[in-house]
């Protein structure tokens, strides 16, 4: 009898990693709404140089996607292609330097905050209002609560899909809403922030303000995502996303075990049961029934990464 003939995994293409690579690798526990398929690989390099070697040597034909506390993020539920990474312990370091703070991309955008405050720095306050991590932030211009990355980012250290690390300033980063224009496959590993001298008191009671906040309007206790879609530039509506959502009769809507939050409707909710299709797809039933209603098109905040799995469920 003839041998089964080996066919080959894609982990047995990849260059060499100091830290931990693996096959078949399920995502959903880690993402904040607890869903989607695996990662055909996940990597976690150990750290900087060891991204850069293993991007230098990894063919430029290999799917690579990286990805931070998961977040803001929908894997979709048949899983995805290539390799996933996974920036975590060699990417966290926080340092304080005189008028602004250090962040690796792993970081918590929380814990950036609270080392500034801890400091006596302000003007970083808002961070503690955005659940992810500064890699992300970064990618995204984070923003809340009167502030985004935007407007406090000396720069950002960015490892390209080459391997080679390079050093951009916020201007070169080309900040709009929502939106840093990143190197094509570009990672952001570490970034620095501008700060000033406060009040300890003061930042103290502006992070309490925000946290409570936070808690009183948005649905943080359950299985979402954050804001699910950008608001609308100001030339298309003078209303915030959640206005048309909630005027286009969409709070509460439901497809499957996904739900429009009955108390921030621009969050999606995974009630317990729902599958990638069925949150993916309640967003797009938004998206529809606010253009139907008032001709704005909303556009994803939350990032979709994967191949989709079986059709979503109706809605109700």
């Amino acid at each position: 009898m003839m041998p089964a003939e080996h066919i080959p995994h894609l982990l047995d293409r990849l260059p060499p990693l100091r830290g931990r690579v693996q096959a078949d690798v399920a995502l959903a526990p880690t993402t904040w709404f607890r869903v989607g398929g695996p990662a055909e690989v996940l990597a976690r390099p150990a750290d900087v140089d060891d991204l850069r070697a293993f991007l230098a040597a990894l063919p430029l034909d290999m799917p690579v996607i990286a990805i931070g506390a998961a977040s803001n993020l929908i894997v979709r539920d048949g899983g995805v292609n290539g390799v996933v990474l996974r920036l975590a312990r060699g990417f966290n370091a926080i340092a304080i330097e005189g008028d602004g703070v250090v962040a690796g991309a792993a970081a918590l955008d929380l814990t950036v905050a609270e080392h500034a405050a801890a400091a006596g720095l302000s003007g970083l306050e808002f961070l503690s209002g955005i659940p992810g991590t500064i890699g992300g932030a970064v990618a995204m211009n984070a923003g809340a609560y009167g502030g985004d990355v935007a407007s406090c980012l000396d720069w950002a250290e960015i490892v390209t899909r080459t391997g080679d690390l390079l050093r951009l300033s916020a201007d070169a980063l080309g900040f709009s809403y929502r939106h840093a224009s990143l190197p094509p496959g570009g990672i952001v590993v570490r970034s620095r922030f501008r700060a000033r001298p406060g009040e300890p008191a003061a930042i103290a009671a502006r992070m309490a303000e925000i946290r409570a906040s936070r808690e009183a309007t948005q649905p943080v206790r359950a299985r979402t995502g954050g804001s699910t879609f950008r608001n609308p530039a100001p030339a298309e509506s003078s209303h915030k996303a959640w206005e048309l959502i909630d005027a286009a009769g969409c709070r509460g809507l439901a497809r499957g075990g996904a739900q429009v939050s009955d108390k921030h409707c621009n969050f999606l909710l995974n009630t317990g049961g729902a599958t990638a299709a069925d949150i993916e797809g309640l967003g797009e039933e938004v998206r529809r029934r606010v253009h139907a209603a008032s001709g704005v098109t909303l556009h994803w905040e939350i990032r979709r990464i994967g191949v989709p799995g079986a059709k979503p469920g109706v809605v109700a």
